[in-house]
Order: C-alpha cells, then sequence, then structure tokens
C-alpha cells in the first residue's frame, strides 16, 4: 500500500498578468520546490485555482507537472468536481495525463451526508488505480471526513491518506484511535503544524512551503525528529505568515508571498484579483518580517 509522508506543498499555478496559464513558471516552481527537498507536490489544489481552469487547462498543468517532475517525487492532483460521473471521468484521464495520485474534494455542487460522502470517495476510487488522498476541509466546504466516515472507507485500497483540515488538533487522535496506521494523517493548514507533528501526524500539505520550502522542510524535518524546541524557535518566525494560508483570499496571500520571496509571479485569475491598498501592505509586511528574521537566523547560524 501507498504511504505518503513528508511535506507535499499545495502548488500554485502560475499566470500571467491577464490571467493566462503560465506554465513555465509553474515549471520553474516546482523544480525549486523539489531542489529544496520536498518530498511530494501536489498541482491542481485550491490553492492551485482548480476551479477556474478549463479541463484543457488542467491537463496541460499535470502533464507539464509531470514532464519537470520526471519521477524524483510523487506528484498528486487535485480533484474537484460537482459530480460522480465527472469526478470518476477526470481521476481516469488524469491518470493518464501524469499524475502519480490523487488529493480528491468533496462534491463542490452538494453537501453531502457521512453516507453519500463515503460513496462519493468509493465511486472515484473504483475508477482508476491512482491512490487517493481525502482532502477534507468541513470549514470551506461543509463536510465532514470524520473517524465514522473513514470507518466506512477502510476496505478501499485505494483511500490511502486524509489531508486533515477540520481545524480541530483533536482529530489526530481521534483519528489514530479510531484507525491505527491504516491511514497516513497528513496536516492541511500551516498554523497547525507542530501541533500536528507532536500528535502523530505523517505528512503536510502546506501552502506557504511555495514561498520558504527549505525553511518548512526543515520545520517538518525538527518535529519528526522529535526536536520541538528548535521546531518552535523557527515556527514562531513563521507563523504569523503561515496564519495567511487559512484566510480566503490565501491564493491572492501566498502568491504575494511567492513574488516578495523569490519573485514569482503574483497574478491570480478573476474573480479573485490582485491585492490593494491596507491589506496588501499588511501582507507584504507579515511577509517581509519573517524574510528579515529568516535572514538573521541565518547569519546566526
Amino acid at each position: 500500500m501507498t504511504r505518503w509522508t513528508g511535506v507535499f506543498p499545495a502548488v500554485t499555478t502560475k499566470m500571467t498578468r491577464d490571467g493566462s496559464v503560465d506554465l513555465a513558471a509553474t515549471q520553474a516552481s516546482i523544480d525549486r520546490l523539489i531542489t529544496a527537498g520536498v518530498s511530494g507536490v501536489i498541482v491542481l489544489p485550491m490553492l492551485g485555482e482548480n476551479a477556474s481552469l478549463t479541463l484543457a487547462e488542467r491537463e496541460s498543468v499535470i502533464r507539464a507537472g509531470a514532464e519537470v517532475v520526471k519521477g524524483r517525487v510523487p506528484m498528486l492532483s487535485g480533484l474537484a468536481e460537482t459530480n460522480l460521473l465527472a469526478a470518476r471521468a477526470n481521476a481516469k484521464a488524469y491518470q493518464g495525463f501524469g499524475a502519480q495520485g490523487l488529493m480528491v474534494f468533496p462534491s463542490l455542487g452538494y453537501k453531502t451526508d457521512d453516507r453519500e460522502t463515503a460513496e462519493w470517495y468509493k465511486g472515484i476510487a473504483a475508477a482508476s488505480s491512482l491512490p487517493i488522498m481525502i482532502y477534507n476541509n468541513p470549514i470551506a466546504y461543509g463536510v465532514d471526513v470524520t473517524p465514522k466516515v473513514l470507518e466506512d472507507l477502510v476496505g478501499t485500497p485505494e483511500i490511502v491518506c486524509i489531508k486533515e483540515e477540520s481545524g480541530d488538533i483533536r482529530r489526530v487522535t481521534d483519528l489514530a484511535i479510531a484507525m491505527g496506521d491504516r491511514f497516513s494523517i497528513f496536516c492541511g493548514v500551516d498554523d497547525l503544524i507542530v501541533e500536528s507533528m507532536a500528535l502523530g501526524a505523517t505528512g503536510w500539505v502546506s501552502g506557504m512551503t511555495n514561498a520558504w520550502p527549505a525553511e518548512c522542510v526543515e520545520l517538518y524535518d525538527l518535529c519528526a525528529a522529535g526536536r520541538f524546541e528548535e521546531a518552535r524557535a523557527l515556527y514562531r518566525i513563521l507563523t504569523p505568515s503561515f496564519h495567511l494560508d487559512t484566510h480566503v483570499k490565501l491564493v491572492q496571500y501566498i502568491k504575494l508571498a511567492e513574488h516578495l520571496v523569490y519573485g514569482a509571479p503574483e497574478w491570480t485569475r478573476a474573480p479573485r484579483l490582485p491585492l490593494v491598498g491596507a491589506e496588501r501592505e499588511r501582507v507584504i509586511a507579515t511577509v517581509e518580517a519573517a524574510i528579515a528574521a529568516l535572514k538573521a537566523r541565518t547569519v546566526r547560524r
């Protein structure tokens, strides 16, 4: 059975100023992430503006990602659909485009109950041979994949992992008690990673890793090694920026952070618009404070 561990950044899809997909910049960012030591990458997550892209654009992103990844790490694709027929068709298609796994959203068109949620994931799992990470974000999507729902999915071997983003840190322990190590448990929000690792999470789907991949890998590795005092020091530098990962405008915030850190394009596709005014200045100040603190930390070392 597939066992994913480590830092899997949710890769931003780079855009030009007019909102067109910038495949070259997307490939450059993926290569940068792998060079910095991430354990996997996820293209077309929510942060990658999945729902704003056409199927042809999604195909181009997956193929471009596979071209640059070249098997160095697992490459998953987000799968976000409104109905099971489309989800099953695209699960099979994404495998053909080069995805090595899927991070599957709940139905975007309807808030399923527990029975319907389990059947949604079973139906998608049967459509391809790809391993699946469940994207559990009840705050955003109104559907919660609880331990009870996961118990109904134990017999579906393609489902191997859950991205836990309920916001309730107790869920990591509850999942481990209910299922043992049947599913890998990935932290799904940046500002809960140290807490999640302390409770036994085995991976991290991260947004701000797009900006600081080496530092986020270091943070994960410190936690995995039980070196929590050192981890806390780095976490306190990064946490104000990590809080940006939990805001409704996380796409704009994280792309702006990437732009400030290494010059990546910050452009998004409408209806998302570039940040302006006091909001933009607040994000810039937050990110620049982390840049300065990380630089000072490097000098001290």
